[in-house]
């Protein structure tokens, strides 16, 4: 009897832990669709920039953003600290008039350019097909939910690859079931075509935090992205990036590259 009572416990204990992972995967999924219909009423912002990543050299930019509808056009106003003067500030200004100059060259360029904040969405895309979840957590006004890989899924493509080999958590808030906060962890040594081809390093990670700023509206206030390893031939895969993004402004819809590059000039005459 006591082996039937232990048995039944144990039954029960699963089926709860079956429905709360359940619970967590239709939370996930009201999530995604929940970014994707803010999208559709996103409105652009100007905002200031702190990021110290590949592409600033390594060096700690500061920098006024403004979003169009082609891209996010940047205006770098110090390094480590120190206001641009003479000639790098410039230099600076005929860098951006040049793209209010040639809109179309700019539109290409910021298609190709390949963004970190893009590790979030590509994530939480991913999450409902390729991972498996805890139940949800309360803490405070908001939902954690701790998710690892599903041995079951096959990752297509060295990113699909890179995110599925990673544990981690999704916190939303929970009168929106908006994102709040996503972060990802691979916890050993991910082998790609048995090391040959690549390998990321355990402890490779990135996160992203957002706040609500207005409406639908929620923007990226910080990013880290910290990904390590070798690639075929010894060549050194390293994607380092820590941004702090504040003091946001809604600006009108519709804005030219050209206006935006104005608007940006007015705030660094400001």
């Amino acid at each position: 009897m006591r082996g039937l009572g232990q048995a039944a416990i144990l039954g029960m204990a699963m089926l709860s832990g079956a429905a709360a992972a359940q619970d967590a995967k239709q939370t996930i999924q009201t999530l995604i669709a929940n970014e994707s219909e803010a999208g559709n009423h996103r409105g652009h912002y100007t905002y200031l920039s702190v990021e110290k990543s590949e592409r600033t050299g390594g060096h700690t930019w500061t920098e006024r953003v403004a979003e169009t509808n082609w891209g996010k056009v940047k205006y770098l106003v110090a390094e480590d600290g120190s206001a641009l003067s003479g000639d790098r500030l410039v230099a600076e200004k005929i860098r951006i008039e040049d793209q209010a100059a040639r809109p179309e060259e700019f539109r290409r360029q910021e298609s190709a350019r390949v963004d970190d904040e893009q590790h979030a969405k590509q994530m939480l895309s991913l999450l409902p097909r390729a991972f498996l979840f805890d139940g949800p957590v309360p803490e405070g006004d908001n939902l954690r939910i701790r998710f690892r890989p599903n041995p079951d899924y096959s990752p297509n493509g060295m990113e699909e690859r890179v995110l599925h080999a990673m544990s981690g958590s999704v916190l939303l808030e929970k009168i929106s079931t908006r994102l709040r906060e996503i972060q990802g962890n691979i916890p050993q040594d991910l082998n790609i075509g048995f090391g040959m081809l690549a390998t990321i390093r355990a402890g490779s990670n990135f996160s992203t935090l957002r706040e609500h700023v207005d409406g639908y509206d929620w923007k990226t206030e910080t990013v880290h992205t910290a990904i390590n390893g070798k690639a075929l031939f010894l060549k050194t895969i390293a994607r380092q990036q820590e941004s702090r993004h504040s003091d946001f402004k809604k600006i009108p819809e519709g804005m030219t590259v050209a206006d935006a590059v104005k608007l940006l000039e007015a705030f660094k005459g400001s």
